[in-house]
């Protein structure tokens, strides 16, 4: 007699969610799925991934909390237009938002800064050391260094020398740094004020890679960060 098969456990579920997201996050923000666009079937969805239906509602559910998409009754779920001032609509109340925020940008960033650390020229090392000074000046305040937080990270894209990269995370706008959406100042705790300083040692790692030109180190560097962020802005699952 043949074993059924056991159902996937709650969490493998989210986890297949989560990487559903992510990809389909990836093809509406580099415009592979355009703004109004109708996103795939759920039918053509469990073909192409191979998961179930739960997955894929979960999958969409999670989206549509994310201000990507909105489905219509009967017609199906589309891609929604996004305000580059305002970027995706991250809540502060949904954890899950800045989880999946934070690894949208680890598949991202990690080969933007592996491109930059070949293509940076002596301007943008420049440009890259005054963001991170103006961030150690405010962190030494006390004050909010998301800002400069975001500039560096930008500046970054814009070094790769591909200017779909610097597109992309400005459609993110301030998701780009989750923490601005978690509080509304980083004066409001010792603990955001502790992350930014965690964060400061990992942007230098960062620089220190674009500066040697060493791809491979870089993206381990920016890897570790965003890895780091996510475990210390929302952690578990």
């Amino acid at each position: 007699m043949q074993t059924p098969a056991r159902a996937p456990s709650k969490r493998r579920q989210h986890n297949l969610a989560t990487d559903l997201v992510t990809d389909l996050s990836q093809r509406i923000l580099s415009g592979h799925i355009a703004v109004g666009d109708k996103l795939p079937s759920e039918n053509e969805i469990v073909r192409e991934h191979g998961v179930s239906r739960t997955v894929v509602r979960e999958a969409i559910s999670k989206l549509q909390a994310s201000g990507l998409v909105e489905t219509h009754q009967g017609k199906g779920t589309f891609v929604l237009p996004r305000s580059e001032s305002s970027g995706l609509h991250l809540k502060v109340e949904t954890v899950f938002s800045v989880r999946h925020i934070i690894e949208l940008r680890m598949g991202l960033e990690t080969q933007a800064v592996a491109l930059a650390a070949l293509r940076r020229t002596p301007e943008h090392l420049t440009a890259m050391r005054l963001a991170l000074d103006d961030y150690q000046d405010l962190l030494a305040k006390e004050d909010s260094c998301v800002e400069a937080d975001r500039r560096f990270h930008l500046l970054i894209a814009e070094a790769t020398g591909n200017p779909y990269f610097l597109d992309i995370l400005q459609n993110l706008g301030q998701a780009v740094i989750p923490r601005s959406r978690i509080a509304s100042s980083e004066r409001a705790g010792a603990s955001l004020t502790h992350h930014a300083y965690l964060a400061n040692l990992e942007h230098e790692a960062i620089l220190a890679a674009i500066r040697r030109q060493d791809p491979d180190a870089a993206r381990a560097a920016m890897w570790t960060h965003l890895s780091n962020s996510r475990e210390r802005l929302a952690p578990g699952d």
